[in-house]
């Protein structure tokens, strides 16, 4: 059992009917001695029962985005360790707020991390959730990011993520939004660090095909591409 060194951060939104049983599968994992739920406006009890579960919960008044929501949880999760005498800088393990038990499968994802081989971890579902889209936000983060780095990962707008506390905070500040995991891929590869994918057996909720779900993509894709457009036309 590795000695505590990692902090997971939970961004959340509206996530009551999956937030406990992510929150309870994330403290298990090996190293984990902090976990951070980010209630990013919620409507509903996520805030309630992610801190029932046993998380540390900030929350926004409003809705501020996912990447703020990142950024208010890595900062919460400094502050922890700053409060712990003798405690030093955690790893960061950024998990999506409706993995629920699954999540406790993502410890490959901090291995390389912790090895010192990979600045930043990014996961690769083995089984994919079909969703009612058709890969355009997909498609569109995976093509960007091969333009700016030469590099194209399987899964590119995957959120699970670990990352040395030091990555993050090279990454900073974060693209707005959606397209934070495209913009944090191309900002650490252009600093020359070391991405690695890593396969788990995760699983979240699948999106529908209903108006609220085609609105929620073309959310993804504003974000996503004014993420590469500010990254491809300033090199």
């Amino acid at each position: 059992m590795p000695l505590p060194d990692l902090a997971v951060v939970i961004p959340a939104r509206n996530e009551a009917d999956r937030i406990a049983a992510t929150v309870g599968a994330a403290s298990k994992l090996a190293g984990a001695d902090i976990v951070v739920v980010v209630d990013d406006g919620s409507t509903d009890d996520t805030a309630a029962l992610a801190a029932s579960a046993g998380a540390h919960v900030i929350r926004h008044a409003r809705n501020r985005g996912k990447a703020a929501a990142m950024e208010t949880g890595a900062e919460a999760a400094r502050l922890i360790e700053a409060s712990r005498a003798g405690s030093g800088p955690r790893h960061l393990l950024f998990l999506d707020a409706d993995l629920a038990d699954s999540a406790v499968d993502a410890g490959p994802l901090v291995d390389p991390v912790r090895a010192g081989t990979a600045d930043m971890t990014i996961a690769v579902f083995r089984t994919r959730v079909r969703n009612g889209g058709f890969g355009i936000v997909t498609t569109t983060a995976g093509a960007g990011i091969e333009r700016a780095t030469g590099w194209r990962p399987a899964q590119p707008l995957n959120g699970q993520r670990c990352l040395t506390r030091a990555a993050f905070t090279a990454a900073l500040p974060l693209a707005h939004g959606w397209g934070v995991e495209t913009g944090m891929t191309i900002d650490l590869l252009r600093q020359g660090m070391r991405i690695t994918e890593v396969e788990v057996p995760l699983s979240h909720r699948a999106t529908g095909t209903d108006w609220r779900s085609q609105l929620h993509r073309l959310h993804q894709l504003v974000d996503v591409s004014r993420a590469l457009a500010v990254r491809i036309m300033k090199p």
